[in-house]
């Protein structure tokens, strides 16, 4: 099992980490998400390798093995609101970090109006204004379904939440 103290890790860096158009790529992405470092941004890409991965070898699978785990990863995806209803494996294959990028919970918030600036959004998730159906969440990084996108508020007991309240009243 491990040592409960050794946290494994959850992500890989680049494999070339130097090189000049992947900095540059991964300082663009750091700034338009509004990520606290790049590890954060390995981490997201390291999910959409991994589901990548199992994606091709689902095309290698027998037939019957195949239809129904391409089902079970398409509505999966699709949930979680990466794909389209109507989408094939070849989609999934063209997963790009940025589409996972986009259903963080810090993006969200950012898009909804609910922060002036996506740096704004990650300190109210952090500090405790931001909810999903009145459940506090403080992780920038939480993957908002498609279910619970229209449930992204401020959290009930949240001074912001008058306070918007109050300047849309009067």
């Amino acid at each position: 099992m491990g040592d409960p103290r050794k946290i494994r890790k959850k992500w890989e860096g680049p494999r070339h980490p130097w090189r000049k158009d992947v900095l540059e790529h991964e300082m663009k992405l750091v700034g338009a998400y509004g990520l606290r470092n790049k590890r954060e941004l390995w981490i997201t890409a390291t999910i959409v390798r991994r589901i990548r991965h199992r994606a091709r070898s689902l095309l290698a699978a027998p037939k019957e093995v195949r239809e129904k785990e391409e089902k079970a990863l398409i509505i999966r995806l699709v949930k979680l609101g990466v794909l389209r209803e109507n989408a094939r494996l070849e989609d999934v294959l063209a997963l790009k970090p940025e589409d996972l990028l986009e259903r963080r919970l810090q993006t969200i918030v950012y898009r909804k109006g609910l922060a002036r600036t996506i740096h704004e959004a990650r300190q109210l998730i952090v500090h405790g204004h931001i909810a999903i159906a009145g459940r506090r969440i403080r992780s920038p990084g939480y993957l908002v379904t498609l279910d619970e996108e229209r449930l992204v508020d401020y959290a009930p007991n949240s001074p912001l939440r008058a306070r918007v309240a109050k300047e849309a009243g009067g």
